[in-house]
């Protein structure tokens, strides 16, 4: 009998997979992961924000997306307490921002090579690991955010090759990229590129060709904003008429039919959706199971797209 860690089906703490299994850097994970960046709100909440953590793998949670710039280190020295050996959970960091405590906003890029060479430095010592899984290299291409001027417009080549200087010297194991155009993402893959991480929800589809080009070269698509609303000016999944229609007619919530549409469309997609609440965090879980069947798949995929690409400046 195969023991819980080489189940596909189950997570190594014998828990169910969270919406199933799928593929990402190579290996084997639940298709809905846990993205950390809301633990920020639980600063003078330690003990809470383990907590949420270790709530996250009893359901099936193996894959943890963070960043160095989530709360100043927080979120990772967060993870590193609650993660243990034996609970081989894969963590996915980012670079290419770092924190702007005296800004408008409370980051600012950095895209420089030295920068992103900086930031994975950062990531390993407050993670306390010795190679991080996944590092994705956060551009700025597309999608709504900051975008690049100056000295930090830098040129992909630049920063892939000390991308794979990283993964050559077993500082990382794979290369992801986010807020990339379709041209960005066809340069970059002989590179070797695991994951695209991107804007993108049912009311925000402008990337399907990409969507595409990664289901046929096996990386894994891993949407930001699953249920969009981050900026004024966005539309929101859970004010979509289709969406709350479906919503009633399965007893599910809004947010929970938005998530459960993303698994449906495509079996490259994984999911990351954060919170700070364990109610919210169990709901995401949930989404994972609810099954759409084609009628209600029809009259989702017939609602159009409205992309809003809004740059902060």
């Amino acid at each position: 009998m195969a023991s819980p860690a080489r189940s596909p089906q189950l997570t190594p703490s014998g828990a169910q997979r969270a919406g199933g299994s799928g593929q990402l850097a190579g290996r084997t994970v639940s298709r809905i992961g846990f993205g950390a960046m809301q633990l920020e709100r639980l600063r003078g909440e330690r003990k809470t924000a383990v907590a949420l953590l270790h709530r996250c793998i009893e359901l099936g949670i193996d894959h943890i997306d963070t960043a160095q710039f989530y709360g100043h280190g927080f979120v990772n020295e967060v993870i590193r307490e609650a993660i243990r050996a034996q609970d081989d959970v894969m963590v996915v960091s980012k670079v290419g921002a770092e924190p702007d405590p005296d800004g408008p906003l409370p980051l600012r890029l950095a895209q420089r090579p030295e920068q992103l060479r900086a930031a994975v430095e950062e990531n390993l010592a407050t993670l306390g690991m010795e190679q991080i899984p996944l590092v994705n290299l956060r551009r700025t291409d597309t999608g709504p955010g900051l975008r690049a001027e100056g000295d930090q417009v830098i040129d992909l080549d630049d920063q892939l090759a000390v991308m794979t200087a990283l993964r050559d010297e077993g500082k990382i194991g794979a290369i992801g990229l986010s807020s990339v155009s379709l041209d960005v993402l066809r340069r970059a893959l002989p590179a070797g590129i695991a994951c695209v991480q991107n804007a993108y929800s049912l009311l925000a589809r402008d990337d399907e060709d990409m969507l595409r080009l990664c289901l046929e070269e096996d990386i894994a698509w891993v949407p930001y904003f699953p249920l969009g609303s981050a900026f004024d000016g966005m539309p929101k999944v859970t004010d979509e008429p289709a969406v709350r229609a479906a919503a009633r007619d399965l007893n599910a919530a809004p947010a929970q039919v938005g998530l459960a549409w993303l698994l449906h469309h495509a079996p490259n997609v994984l999911l990351i959706p954060g919170t700070a609440d364990p109610a919210h965090l169990e709901a995401n879980v949930q989404a994972g199971a609810l099954t759409l069947d084609e009628a209600t798949l029809s009259a989702l995929d017939a609602v159009p797209s409205r992309t809003g690409d809004i740059a902060i400046d």
